[in-house]
Protein backbone atom coordinates (compact mmCIF):
# COMPACT_ATOMS: atom_id res chain seq x y z
CA UNK A 1 0.00 0.00 0.00
CA UNK A 2 1.47 3.43 -1.02
CA UNK A 3 2.07 6.29 1.68
CA UNK A 4 3.60 10.14 0.81
CA UNK A 5 7.07 11.00 2.28
CA UNK A 6 8.46 14.89 1.28
CA UNK A 7 11.92 15.20 2.71
CA UNK A 8 14.00 18.84 2.33
CA UNK A 9 17.97 18.96 2.87
CA UNK A 10 20.33 21.17 3.65
CA UNK A 11 24.00 22.42 3.85
CA UNK A 12 25.96 24.53 5.82
CA UNK A 13 28.50 27.72 4.49
CA UNK A 14 30.87 28.99 6.70
CA UNK A 15 33.56 31.79 5.02
CA UNK A 16 35.72 33.86 5.76
CA UNK A 17 36.51 37.88 6.20
CA UNK A 18 38.13 39.91 3.84
CA UNK A 19 39.21 43.16 5.91
CA UNK A 20 36.13 44.54 7.85
CA UNK A 21 33.73 42.73 5.94
CA UNK A 22 32.21 39.69 7.02
CA UNK A 23 30.88 37.01 4.28
CA UNK A 24 30.18 34.76 7.54
CA UNK A 25 26.51 33.66 8.10
CA UNK A 26 26.41 35.75 11.63
CA UNK A 27 28.37 38.52 11.83
CA UNK A 28 30.64 39.96 14.35
CA UNK A 29 29.01 42.92 16.23
CA UNK A 30 32.34 43.81 18.34
CA UNK A 31 33.51 44.76 14.43
CA UNK A 32 32.85 47.34 12.27
CA UNK A 33 31.67 46.24 8.79
CA UNK A 34 31.47 47.67 5.40
CA UNK A 35 28.81 45.72 3.45
CA UNK A 36 25.58 47.47 2.63
CA UNK A 37 22.16 45.94 4.13
CA UNK A 38 19.41 46.10 1.42
CA UNK A 39 15.67 44.83 1.20
CA UNK A 40 13.51 43.88 -1.97
CA UNK A 41 9.69 43.72 -0.82
CA UNK A 42 6.21 43.78 -1.75
CA UNK A 43 5.77 47.33 0.33
CA UNK A 44 3.32 49.60 -1.58
CA UNK A 45 5.45 51.99 -3.86
CA UNK A 46 2.84 54.52 -3.26
CA UNK A 47 3.11 54.61 0.44
CA UNK A 48 -0.15 52.98 0.92
CA UNK A 49 -0.74 49.74 2.99
CA UNK A 50 -1.22 47.94 -0.35
CA UNK A 51 1.81 45.70 0.60
CA UNK A 52 1.34 43.14 -1.81
CA UNK A 53 1.65 41.66 -5.13
CA UNK A 54 -0.93 39.60 -6.97
CA UNK A 55 -0.21 36.79 -8.84
CA UNK A 56 -2.41 35.03 -11.46
CA UNK A 57 -2.40 31.48 -12.82
CA UNK A 58 0.84 30.18 -15.06
CA UNK A 59 2.13 33.72 -13.72
CA UNK A 60 5.66 34.61 -12.09
CA UNK A 61 6.25 36.96 -9.75
CA UNK A 62 10.24 37.76 -9.66
CA UNK A 63 10.90 38.85 -5.82
CA UNK A 64 14.88 39.32 -6.25
CA UNK A 65 16.84 40.54 -9.07
CA UNK A 66 19.93 42.04 -7.98
CA UNK A 67 23.62 42.45 -8.60
CA UNK A 68 26.25 40.91 -7.07
CA UNK A 69 28.64 40.40 -4.95
CA UNK A 70 25.84 39.83 -1.87
CA UNK A 71 24.21 37.50 -0.07
CA UNK A 72 20.59 36.98 1.02
CA UNK A 73 20.55 36.45 4.44
CA UNK A 74 16.22 36.30 5.24
CA UNK A 75 13.59 35.36 3.40
CA UNK A 76 10.02 36.26 4.53
CA UNK A 77 6.64 34.88 2.41
CA UNK A 78 3.12 35.18 3.22
CA UNK A 79 0.70 33.96 0.58
CA UNK A 80 -2.90 34.65 0.52
CA UNK A 81 -4.78 32.13 -1.43
CA UNK A 82 -8.11 30.12 -1.88
CA UNK A 83 -6.25 27.27 -3.63
CA UNK A 84 -6.62 24.21 -1.98
CA UNK A 85 -3.07 22.78 -0.80
CA UNK A 86 -1.56 26.15 -2.04
CA UNK A 87 1.83 25.45 -0.79
CA UNK A 88 2.10 22.46 -3.05
CA UNK A 89 1.38 24.83 -5.88
CA UNK A 90 3.60 27.64 -5.66
CA UNK A 91 7.19 26.70 -7.24
CA UNK A 92 10.31 28.61 -5.45
CA UNK A 93 13.10 28.91 -7.76
CA UNK A 94 16.76 30.56 -6.89
CA UNK A 95 19.15 31.66 -10.13
CA UNK A 96 22.89 32.35 -8.84
CA UNK A 97 25.08 34.15 -11.53
CA UNK A 98 22.89 34.58 -14.19
CA UNK A 99 22.61 30.42 -14.37
CA UNK A 100 20.25 29.14 -17.08
CA UNK A 101 18.98 26.25 -14.95
CA UNK A 102 17.49 27.01 -10.86
CA UNK A 103 20.04 25.92 -8.26
CA UNK A 104 16.70 26.05 -5.85
CA UNK A 105 13.68 24.82 -7.27
CA UNK A 106 10.93 23.44 -4.63
CA UNK A 107 7.35 23.86 -4.04
CA UNK A 108 7.16 26.87 -1.34
CA UNK A 109 5.66 24.44 1.11
CA UNK A 110 8.40 21.86 0.70
CA UNK A 111 11.39 24.61 0.82
CA UNK A 112 9.82 25.74 4.37
CA UNK A 113 8.95 22.40 5.66
CA UNK A 114 5.42 22.22 4.91
CA UNK A 115 5.83 19.63 2.46
CA UNK A 116 2.25 18.26 2.89
CA UNK A 117 0.77 21.94 2.10
CA UNK A 118 -0.58 22.26 5.44
CA UNK A 119 0.50 25.56 7.28
CA UNK A 120 1.77 24.32 10.87
CA UNK A 121 3.79 26.43 13.10
CA UNK A 122 7.57 25.34 13.89
CA UNK A 123 10.92 27.01 14.78
CA UNK A 124 14.60 25.63 14.22
CA UNK A 125 17.61 27.97 13.50
CA UNK A 126 17.83 28.18 10.21
CA UNK A 127 13.41 28.17 9.31
CA UNK A 128 10.71 28.85 11.16
CA UNK A 129 7.10 29.26 10.30
CA UNK A 130 4.62 31.01 12.55
CA UNK A 131 1.06 30.68 13.67
CA UNK A 132 -0.45 32.79 10.74
CA UNK A 133 1.75 31.39 8.30
CA UNK A 134 4.86 33.72 8.11
CA UNK A 135 7.14 31.61 6.28
CA UNK A 136 11.15 32.47 6.80
CA UNK A 137 14.54 31.48 6.31
CA UNK A 138 17.82 32.63 7.60
CA UNK A 139 19.61 30.63 4.83
CA UNK A 140 23.18 32.59 4.33
CA UNK A 141 23.15 32.97 0.13
CA UNK A 142 25.49 34.29 -1.44
CA UNK A 143 25.92 35.40 -5.04
CA UNK A 144 29.35 36.62 -7.03
CA UNK A 145 27.61 38.61 -9.77
CA UNK A 146 23.75 38.45 -9.99
CA UNK A 147 20.90 36.98 -7.99
CA UNK A 148 16.89 36.01 -9.07
CA UNK A 149 14.40 34.48 -7.16
CA UNK A 150 11.15 33.55 -8.49
CA UNK A 151 7.46 32.40 -7.17
CA UNK A 152 5.44 30.77 -9.98
CA UNK A 153 1.84 29.96 -9.11
CA UNK A 154 1.21 26.80 -10.54
CA UNK A 155 -2.25 26.50 -9.25
CA UNK A 156 -5.48 27.09 -10.52
CA UNK A 157 -6.80 30.42 -8.26
CA UNK A 158 -5.54 33.77 -8.21
CA UNK A 159 -2.83 34.48 -4.97
CA UNK A 160 -4.36 37.87 -4.21
CA UNK A 161 -1.62 38.55 -2.34
CA UNK A 162 1.74 37.61 -1.84
CA UNK A 163 3.68 39.97 0.74
CA UNK A 164 7.65 39.26 0.55
CA UNK A 165 10.64 40.87 2.69
CA UNK A 166 13.95 39.59 1.25
CA UNK A 167 16.81 40.66 2.89
CA UNK A 168 20.19 40.79 1.74
CA UNK A 169 23.79 42.32 2.00
CA UNK A 170 26.19 44.33 -0.97
CA UNK A 171 29.96 43.91 -0.78
CA UNK A 172 32.59 45.84 -1.22
CA UNK A 173 34.93 43.27 -1.83
CA UNK A 174 34.54 40.00 -4.26
CA UNK A 175 33.51 37.00 -2.65
CA UNK A 176 36.01 34.48 -1.67
CA UNK A 177 37.22 32.08 -4.39
CA UNK A 178 36.39 29.24 -1.76
CA UNK A 179 32.76 30.41 -1.43
CA UNK A 180 30.24 27.77 -1.45
CA UNK A 181 26.62 27.80 -3.11
CA UNK A 182 23.29 27.58 -1.80
CA UNK A 183 20.94 24.39 -3.24
CA UNK A 184 18.08 22.64 -3.24
CA UNK A 185 16.88 19.56 -4.99
CA UNK A 186 13.00 18.04 -4.84
CA UNK A 187 12.49 14.66 -5.32
CA UNK A 188 9.37 12.68 -5.11
CA UNK A 189 8.05 9.27 -5.66
CA UNK A 190 4.41 8.06 -5.97
CA UNK A 191 3.90 5.52 -4.55
CA UNK A 192 7.41 5.04 -3.17
CA UNK A 193 7.43 1.23 -2.54
CA UNK A 194 8.80 0.51 0.80
CA UNK A 195 10.47 -2.79 1.66
CA UNK A 196 7.37 -5.00 2.56
CA UNK A 197 3.72 -4.60 2.56
CA UNK A 198 2.52 -7.52 4.54
CA UNK A 199 3.32 -7.07 7.72
CA UNK A 200 1.01 -7.09 10.55
CA UNK A 201 2.37 -4.77 13.48
CA UNK A 202 5.20 -2.76 14.66
CA UNK A 203 7.31 -5.81 16.08
CA UNK A 204 6.39 -8.11 13.09
CA UNK A 205 9.52 -9.69 12.69
CA UNK A 206 9.16 -10.12 8.71
CA UNK A 207 9.98 -6.21 9.05
CA UNK A 208 12.02 -6.12 12.02
CA UNK A 209 14.13 -9.23 11.12
CA UNK A 210 14.86 -8.23 7.64
CA UNK A 211 18.60 -6.72 7.00
CA UNK A 212 19.75 -3.67 5.52
CA UNK A 213 23.45 -3.70 5.30
CA UNK A 214 24.01 -1.68 2.01
CA UNK A 215 20.84 0.36 1.27
CA UNK A 216 19.97 -1.75 -1.38
CA UNK A 217 16.40 -0.31 -2.95
CA UNK A 218 16.21 2.77 -0.35
CA UNK A 219 14.56 5.59 -1.73
CA UNK A 220 17.27 8.08 -2.01
CA UNK A 221 17.47 11.65 -0.28
CA UNK A 222 19.89 13.40 -2.06
CA UNK A 223 22.68 12.46 -4.72
CA UNK A 224 25.31 15.29 -5.18
CA UNK A 225 29.20 15.65 -6.14
CA UNK A 226 31.64 18.33 -5.13
CA UNK A 227 32.34 19.65 -1.98
CA UNK A 228 29.77 20.78 0.82
CA UNK A 229 27.90 20.05 4.14
CA UNK A 230 24.74 18.68 4.01
CA UNK A 231 22.74 20.32 6.46
CA UNK A 232 19.07 19.32 6.86
CA UNK A 233 16.16 16.73 5.69
CA UNK A 234 12.54 17.59 6.39
CA UNK A 235 10.20 14.83 5.15
CA UNK A 236 6.26 14.61 4.93
CA UNK A 237 4.58 11.08 5.06
CA UNK A 238 1.12 10.52 3.85
CA UNK A 239 0.55 6.55 4.96
CA UNK A 240 -2.05 4.21 2.99
CA UNK A 241 -1.41 1.44 5.33
CA UNK A 242 -1.38 0.78 9.29
CA UNK A 243 1.08 1.28 11.95
CA UNK A 244 4.69 3.23 11.89
CA UNK A 245 6.37 3.49 8.97
CA UNK A 246 9.43 4.76 10.57
CA UNK A 247 11.68 1.81 10.91
CA UNK A 248 13.97 2.04 8.25
CA UNK A 249 17.30 3.37 8.83
CA UNK A 250 19.06 6.33 7.65
CA UNK A 251 22.31 5.86 6.02
CA UNK A 252 25.00 8.14 4.58
CA UNK A 253 27.36 7.11 1.41
CA UNK A 254 30.47 9.49 1.03
CA UNK A 255 33.03 9.37 -1.86
CA UNK A 256 31.36 6.40 -3.50
CA UNK A 257 31.32 4.41 -0.32
CA UNK A 258 29.61 0.21 -0.59
CA UNK A 259 28.59 0.69 2.85
CA UNK A 260 27.51 3.25 4.63
CA UNK A 261 30.24 5.55 6.89
CA UNK A 262 26.98 6.85 8.90
CA UNK A 263 24.02 4.62 10.25
CA UNK A 264 21.47 5.20 11.98
CA UNK A 265 18.46 3.37 14.27
CA UNK A 266 15.39 4.54 12.52
CA UNK A 267 13.15 7.86 11.61
CA UNK A 268 11.93 9.19 15.01
CA UNK A 269 15.73 9.05 16.32
CA UNK A 270 16.83 10.89 13.35
CA UNK A 271 14.49 13.53 14.32
CA UNK A 272 15.65 13.73 17.65
CA UNK A 273 12.34 12.23 19.20
CA UNK A 274 11.72 8.33 20.42
CA UNK A 275 8.77 5.87 20.54
CA UNK A 276 7.02 6.54 17.11
CA UNK A 277 7.02 11.05 18.35
CA UNK A 278 4.87 9.38 21.24
CA UNK A 279 2.05 10.82 19.25
CA UNK A 280 3.16 14.08 19.81
CA UNK A 281 4.59 17.54 18.04
CA UNK A 282 7.49 19.09 19.29
CA UNK A 283 10.43 20.97 17.63
CA UNK A 284 13.80 22.80 19.11
CA UNK A 285 16.66 24.39 17.08
CA UNK A 286 18.03 21.07 15.40
CA UNK A 287 14.91 18.97 14.81
CA UNK A 288 11.41 18.69 14.90
CA UNK A 289 8.21 16.69 14.26
CA UNK A 290 5.88 19.44 13.11
CA UNK A 291 2.89 17.11 12.61
CA UNK A 292 2.49 13.98 13.71
CA UNK A 293 -0.53 11.81 12.84
CA UNK A 294 -1.87 8.20 14.62
CA UNK A 295 -0.49 5.40 12.55
CA UNK A 296 -3.50 5.16 10.25
CA UNK A 297 -3.79 4.59 6.83
CA UNK A 298 -4.62 8.22 5.64
CA UNK A 299 -2.82 10.15 8.26
CA UNK A 300 0.21 12.36 7.95
CA UNK A 301 3.54 13.48 9.62
CA UNK A 302 6.09 15.88 9.05
CA UNK A 303 9.19 15.80 10.23
CA UNK A 304 12.47 18.05 10.13
CA UNK A 305 15.85 17.77 11.27
CA UNK A 306 19.40 19.68 11.44
CA UNK A 307 22.64 18.73 11.56
CA UNK A 308 25.12 20.63 11.03
CA UNK A 309 25.73 20.59 14.71
CA UNK A 310 26.24 16.42 14.45
CA UNK A 311 27.78 15.94 10.75
CA UNK A 312 31.06 16.83 9.66
CA UNK A 313 31.75 18.38 5.97
CA UNK A 314 30.52 15.87 3.99
CA UNK A 315 33.25 16.97 0.67
CA UNK A 316 32.58 15.32 -3.06
CA UNK A 317 30.01 12.84 -3.68
CA UNK A 318 27.53 11.94 -1.01
CA UNK A 319 24.06 10.11 -0.92
CA UNK A 320 21.84 10.08 2.32
CA UNK A 321 19.23 7.66 2.09
CA UNK A 322 16.33 6.12 4.24
CA UNK A 323 15.06 3.06 3.54
CA UNK A 324 11.06 2.72 4.60
CA UNK A 325 9.59 0.01 6.15
CA UNK A 326 6.44 -0.20 4.33
CA UNK A 327 5.94 1.20 0.70
CA UNK A 328 5.12 5.20 0.46
CA UNK A 329 4.48 7.96 -1.88
CA UNK A 330 7.72 10.35 -1.35
CA UNK A 331 8.08 14.28 -3.07
CA UNK A 332 11.21 15.61 -0.89
CA UNK A 333 13.86 18.54 -1.39
CA UNK A 334 17.38 18.67 -1.11
CA UNK A 335 19.14 21.66 0.22
CA UNK A 336 22.93 22.25 0.45
CA UNK A 337 26.28 24.72 -0.29
CA UNK A 338 28.84 23.04 -2.42
CA UNK A 339 31.06 24.02 -4.53
CA UNK A 340 31.29 21.46 -7.62
CA UNK A 341 28.59 19.94 -10.41
CA UNK A 342 25.10 21.09 -9.79
CA UNK A 343 23.31 17.66 -8.45
CA UNK A 344 20.46 16.49 -10.94
CA UNK A 345 17.33 18.52 -10.48
CA UNK A 346 13.92 17.26 -10.97
CA UNK A 347 11.78 19.82 -12.83
CA UNK A 348 9.05 20.94 -10.65
CA UNK A 349 5.76 20.78 -11.78
CA UNK A 350 2.80 21.09 -9.32
CA UNK A 351 -0.49 21.23 -11.65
Amino acid sequence: MPRILLRLLFILLCSSAIAQESFAPHTDLTRQQTYRARRSSSSDPKGANRDFWPVEPGSTATVLNVDGPGAVTHIWFAIATDEPMGLKKVVLRMYWDNEKTPSVEAPVGDFFGLGLGICKPWQSQVLAVEPSCGLNSFFDMPYAHHARITLTNEGTQRIWGLFFNIDYRTYVHPLPTETLYFHAQYRQAQPNRGAISNWKNNQDPTADLRPNLDGKDNYVWLEARGHGQYVVVTMSVFQNQDFWWGEGDEMFFVDGEKLPSIKGTGAEDYFTGAGDFGGKTFSNPYAGAIQVGPEKSGSASTCSASTWSRLSRLPAAFAPQSNMAVPMYVPTTTIQWRIGTKPNLMRCSCR
